[in-house]
């Protein structure tokens, strides 16, 4: 008798694990990665990413989903740091079987990330990671098969400001001051001063500094004596809000003009007065009247605005994720880069995308100059280079 039952307690377990296994098979939808900062000094920034995302997607699902399957948002914390970062890619890509990722925001982690995505096959769609060896491998000058970025780069963002520089602020002169240990910040204060020259303009100085540096009198007394009309600082908002108060108490009073780094509460918290009326790069812009839907559905359901650019450039990257399934009619990972490859004039938040195949880089993707005004990121214009 007690045999009988082991058997039928068994089989019931049996019956069990098969239905389970019926219902995760039918259960079958379309996994997308997010590999984002959650915690930590960029989390302001990810978590908001991730807000948006699920905010889409839930859209998305309510129309029907994609291919007749809702989406998923399967999103890990990176930290901000590559090692972790390579970590959750490998988990995404191996367990969770993603049929793509969205993010990072940081161009160093997004290269690391490549290490993982590349050879595993599945795209990897960078939100604001604006260095151009995100897409191209600077050892073989090729393009990364399988990554992707939805922001423009820092040639162009330099290219920005320097032409903003000599057009709209009519500098003569302009110095920079760089963290010699950020290939961004080096990078785009490089890019910056090969078009400042290029628009008949002089660079006067030419600042670094090392990561971790609170300090910046004695490097800011030789700008000083140099007089710039603008003083460019290609750095992220922490570095440049303690560069232009120390700027403001040794008595500068050039113009101060930044890149996309900047786009932080902190600017404003950290920098204080010193901060007012400075200018900078961004991919995007509360007031821009291109996303004002947006940010009234993510403040509406958030009881929060977003916090820009991130936001905007990660659902860029899923609406391109989005229409490359539809268009390969299939959640084939390779398929998905292939037709991502080819996405062309495609409606976005931020107008239109189009994709270039040799760089896979956006093409004609406008900047946003915003000004710090009344404690507060004031939208000025959008911007092309010319």
């Amino acid at each position: 008798m007690r045999a009988k039952w082991l058997i039928f307690v068994l089989a019931a377990v049996l019956l069990l694990a098969v239905a389970g296994c019926g219902g995760a098979a039918k259960d079958d939808a379309i996994k997308i990665g997010h590999a984002v900062a959650l915690t930590g000094d960029s989390s302001m920034w990810g978590q908001s990413e991730k807000n948006a995302l699920e905010m889409e997607i839930e859209k998305i699902n309510a129309k029907g989903g994609v291919l007749g399957k809702k989406l998923q948002l399967i999103a890990y914390d990176t930290r901000a740091d590559a090692t972790e970062a390579v970590n959750v890619t490998k988990r995404l890509v191996s367990q969770d079987k993603v049929v793509a990722i969205i993010g990072p925001g940081q161009s160093g982690v997004a290269i690391a990330m490549s290490s993982v995505t590349e050879p595993g096959k599945v795209a990897l769609v960078a939100t604001t990671a604006t260095n151009p060896k995100v897409t191209m491998d600077d050892k073989t000058n090729k393009v990364r098969k399988y990554s992707f970025r939805t922001c423009f780069i820092d040639p162009f963002q330099g290219t920005v400001a320097a032409q903003f520089a000599t057009k709209d602020l009519k500098a003569k002169t302009a110095a920079v001051i760089y963290d010699v240990g950020s290939d961004y910040s080096a990078w785009l204060g490089k890019y910056f001063i090969t078009e400042f020259e290029k628009q008949g303009g002089k660079i006067i100085a030419n600042e670094a500094f090392r990561s971790g540096e609170l300090d910046y009198r004695a490097i800011l007394g030789k700008v000083k004596q140099s007089n710039p009309d603008v003083l460019f600082i290609p750095t992220m908002q922490k570095e440049a809000a303690l560069v232009m108060k120390q700027a403001r108490d040794l008595g500068i009073t050039a113009k101060f003009l930044g890149g996309d780094g900047w786009g932080s509460p902190d600017l404003i918290t950290l920098g204080g007065s010193a901060v007012e009326g400075a200018y900078f790069v961004n991919l995007a812009s509360l007031d821009d009247p291109d996303i004002q839907n947006f940010i009234k559905e993510y403040t509406a359901k958030y009881k929060q605005e977003p916090v820009l650019p991130n936001p905007v450039m990660a659902v860029d990257g899923l609406l391109a994720v989005v229409d490359a399934i539809k268009k390969a009619n299939s959640t084939d990972p390779v398929k998905i880069a292939e037709l991502l490859e080819q996405t062309k004039d495609l409606p976005v938040l931020t107008g239109k995308l189009t994709i270039d195949p040799t760089t896979h880089d956006p093409l004609n993707k406008p900047a946003v100059i915003q000004e710090v005004r009344g404690g507060k990121f004031i939208f000025k214009s959008k911007f092309v280079t010319q």
